[in-house]
């Protein structure tokens, strides 16, 4: 349990000690995650995949090249805590799934997200990437599928914007959804921009 006094290095440590869902992950608990106090832009995934579990660094995988390439961002950028929070859904890798790796363990979220979203008062932006994220931050204001959320970008201005998730996987769903990347990722970039030149 977290108390409104602990800061956010100790709840940080707390977090990345914690091991309430081990028995349901089959690489065991390494959760992956950046946080603190300045941070601005504040991106919410899914959960670490293979490669991200044996490096223990976020998006460190071509997931993570794409939608730092959708944020024109470098790598020493995105990777600078004072600037961007990374606090996926789910913290750990949750094992494999018939078509894919499975959904987020829920007790993540459930458990972190606020104490941690609390100890962050100057985020400004928050990137939703993929429907498990949706689903938690924009509630009953998505709409019925992820296209149709992320078609509606702008209802959700300034404060979330609502992506897909940059996996290979979704290749074909970029391909049939060009208006994506002719107009969601530059306003991204803009915004992203805007908000990290801000003092």
């Amino acid at each position: 349990m977290t108390s409104k006094s602990q800061s956010l290095r100790s709840l940080l440590a707390d977090v990345r000690s914690c091991e309430i869902c081990t028995e349901h992950l089959p690489l065991g608990p390494r959760p992956v995650l950046a946080a603190h106090s300045n941070a601005r832009i504040l991106i919410i995934g899914q959960a670490p995949g293979t490669r991200v579990h044996e490096t223990g660094t976020p998006w460190s995988d071509p997931s993570g090249d794409r939608l730092r390439d959708w944020l024109r961002l470098e790598p020493e950028q995105f990777y600078d805590e004072k600037q961007i929070a990374i606090v996926p859904m789910g913290f750990c890798y949750p094992g494999r799934g018939k078509s894919g790796d499975l959904p987020p363990r829920p007790e993540c979220a459930e458990t972190w997200h606020e104490p941690l979203l609390e100890r962050m008062p100057g985020i400004q932006l928050t990137l939703l990437l993929g429907q498990y994220a949706l689903d938690r931050y924009l509630g009953t204001r998505k709409k019925k599928t992820l296209s149709e959320t992320v078609h509606a970008w702008k209802e959700y201005r300034p404060d979330f914007i609502p992506l897909p998730h940059p996996s290979p996987r979704n290749n074909i769903w970029l391909k049939k959804n060009p208006w994506f990347e002719a107009e969601v990722v530059p306003y991204l970039r803009r915004r992203v921009k805007q908000v990290l030149r801000r003092r």
